[in-house]
């Protein structure tokens, strides 16, 4: 069991509210974390049909049944059940008693508002961070491999190699997973669309031209990035608004929760190709970023990232919010410095009058450099703000 760093604001905040949901990509490890967290509480997996069955038809009986102290795991499969659940927790009065997982982020919070709003504490857990990695003595031997292999646990766990791993995770996350969200008569097309957003990784959404290329509407190409969106596959990155320049990208960045995925949609067969991949850099740019968002979740909070771009090309890869201020970081996939690296984040600065210490440059390279444009951060050595 690879520690997860999630546990410790899990643990504490089934002390302060009756129920906790987790959620997540499916096989995450959302399940194994909540076992081996809470060995003392009973299991359910609605995605049994007795169980699916038992609880929709006699959601009371259930409830009977496992009154305090369960686990259960694909909550969303029974939505009739979150209202009974809101009553029975009311009426006891406790907190820790029951623990949700899903892979659904939409339908769980759809229901959680509708029924449970006030009464849970809701967490995210992605596939492995960097960091869980290293500690568990599993981290791959260099950042090519880490894009290529994926941080998903059970590639690790049974010692999987990717390309017979992500084709089926794919094929079962469309033939079960797509068809309970959304009714989508074209597979085939959908599975395109998934691989024609893997070719766009780091570049701004382009819905017209998603389209065209799939051959669907437009309207199509939207509700399906909600769909990638709601199960974890992709996310997308917002541009800043601050009025540092009128002219202003509105659109947002594509990116994928998981390297490997990506690699897979984009017929990438071994680490080797990684390096000469005409994505390269889009690559490891989504590698980085997941690791600020991976880090936030593991607090318990919402990432509060963005990136920058003004209509004359230049760019800020990332921007975070730390308080009432912003760092910066450019993020380049070559292991030699150069001090175009912070031609787009000095635009900015000027801009926004941020000082050299709120500016970075992530490479692949292992030295760490001081500028008086701001600091270069190796990618393996995961120190503060980075790690």
């Amino acid at each position: 069991m690879i520690a997860r760093t999630l546990d410790k604001k899990l643990l504490e905040m089934t002390t302060k509210f009756p129920i906790v949901s987790l959620t997540g990509p499916r096989q995450s490890g959302k399940s194994t974390l909540l076992k081996v967290s809470f060995p003392d509480y009973q299991y359910v997996s609605l995605e049994d049909p007795d169980m699916c069955l038992f609880a929709l038809e006699d959601p009371r009986g259930f409830l009977a049944t496992y009154p305090d102290k369960t686990i259960i795991d694909e909550a969303q499969r029974v939505p009739e059940l979150f209202s009974y659940l809101q009553t029975h927790v009311d009426k006891q009065g406790k907190e820790g008693m029951f623990l949700l997982a899903g892979s659904h982020n939409f339908l769980l919070m759809e229901n959680i508002n509708q029924s449970l709003a006030g009464r849970t504490a809701v967490l995210k857990l992605l596939p492995f961070s960097h960091n869980e990695m290293k500690q568990g003595n599993i981290l791959p031997a260099s950042v090519d491999e880490e894009i290529f292999k994926g941080a998903y646990p059970r590639l690790y766990d049974k010692d999987i190699y990717p390309t017979d791993y992500y084709p089926f995770y794919i094929q079962t996350y469309v033939e079960r997973d797509v068809r309970l969200m959304k009714n989508i008569g074209d597979l085939s097309k959908f599975i395109r669309f998934i691989k024609l957003c893997a070719g766009r990784i780091g570049q701004l959404l382009n819905l017209s031209s998603l389209s065209n290329e799939c051959g669907i509407a437009v309207s199509t190409a939207q509700a399906w990035i909600s769909l990638l969106e709601a199960s974890y596959i992709v996310y997308l990155l917002k541009p800043d608004y601050n009025n540092y320049a009128k002219r202003l990208v509105k659109s947002p960045k594509l990116y994928f929760y998981d390297t490997g995925l990506a690699c897979s949609l984009l017929d990438i067969k071994e680490a080797g190709q990684v390096s000469t991949h005409f994505l390269r850099g889009g690559l490891f740019e989504n590698l980085v970023i997941n690791e600020f968002i991976k880090e936030s979740y593991n607090q318990g909070n919402e990432p509060e990232l963005y990136f920058w771009r003004d209509s004359t090309g230049n760019e800020v890869d990332l921007l975070q919010q730390v308080g009432n201020k912003q760092n910066a970081y450019e993020i380049k996939s070559g292991a030699t410095y150069s001090q175009d690296y912070f031609k787009g984040i000095g635009k900015w600065a000027k801009l926004s009058g941020a000082e050299p210490q709120q500016c970075y440059a992530i490479y692949t390279g292992e030295r760490g450099i001081k500028t008086s444009l701001g600091e270069v951060i190796p990618w393996n050595n995961r120190v503060q703000p980075f790690a």
